[in-house]
């Protein structure tokens, strides 16, 4: 296990934020936030106080997650994109982030999170 982080989580959907809160404190990771729209997630990226974020593409309100992207690295805020596999080519400055595929399995949590760090403290090398 990598050593624990605080973590904003952005899902519209209620059960799969749900399950992904459960798997990130099971891995020993704190959920400081939980949001399940655009609004909500760009606030808590203005307010900082994480050090990871776990982003849904698209959004129940129709809306992506592009303008929290690029936020998130306007602030140095790593993250990862969790996608049902419906993604679209994201754009050029997100190409490189690291997905989640739904359904989340556990396994599969760490190493997403592992690469969006190292690829973020890369940028800011």
């Amino acid at each position: 296990m990598s050593e624990p982080r605080s973590i904003l989580i952005v899902e519209d959907e209620p059960l799969i934020a749900m399950m992904l809160e459960d798997f990130l404190d099971s891995l020993g990771h704190n959920v400081v936030a939980s949001c399940d729209n655009l609004e909500d997630g760009l606030e808590w990226a203005g307010k900082g106080g994480f050090d990871i974020a776990i982003c849904d593409v698209r959004l129940k309100d129709g809306k992506s997650v592009w303008p929290l992207a690029d936020k998130l690295n306007e602030a140095g805020i790593p993250f990862v994109l969790a996608t049902g596999g419906h993604l679209e080519p994201p754009p050029q400055a997100h190409a490189g982030a690291p997905l989640l595929s739904k359904p989340y399995t556990i396994d599969a949590i760490e190493p997403a999170m592992e690469q969006a760090l190292i690829s973020a403290n890369q940028r800011a090398g």
